[in-house]
């Protein structure tokens, strides 16, 4: 008669007591590479303290910011050239996890200059 077969429906109160698990990938990025390194460091120790699966931290090629300028503001006289240069490092740390796992991962003391970026994916 019908083609369409009864789900295994949960009734009330019968819902799934398994948190979900996320697929979490946490990217780091710093000019100061000691301060990077120490909240990696930290947070790949809360997993492993936490017994999750973690991935990382994955050392992403530093990107160079290079400008080059005269030194004379006027343009005359000898060409002298200053060159500045700021480096970025990145860091990333993959994890699978449930979201209320990784809140209590997330919240050590992050050094100053280290920026977090937290990405989250269902399976």
């Amino acid at each position: 008669m019908s083609a369409y077969t009864k789900k295994d429906v949960p009734g009330p109160g019968m819902e799934d007591a398994s948190p979900v698990v996320h697929r979490i990938r946490i990217t780091l990025t710093s000019r100061n590479v000691k301060n990077l390194e120490k909240v990696c460091a930290d947070l790949k120790k809360g997993a492993l303290d936490k017994k999750l699966p973690c991935k990382g931290p994955v050392r992403l090629p530093t990107k160079k910011l290079r400008i080059t300028t005269r030194k004379a503001p006027s343009g005359e006289g000898t060409n002298t050239w200053d060159r500045f240069e700021m480096r970025i490092h990145k860091r990333l740390i993959d994890l699978h996890a449930p979201s209320e796992v990784v809140k209590q991962i997330t919240s050590i003391s992050i050094e100053p200059g280290v920026e977090v970026d937290l990405t989250v994916n269902d399976r």
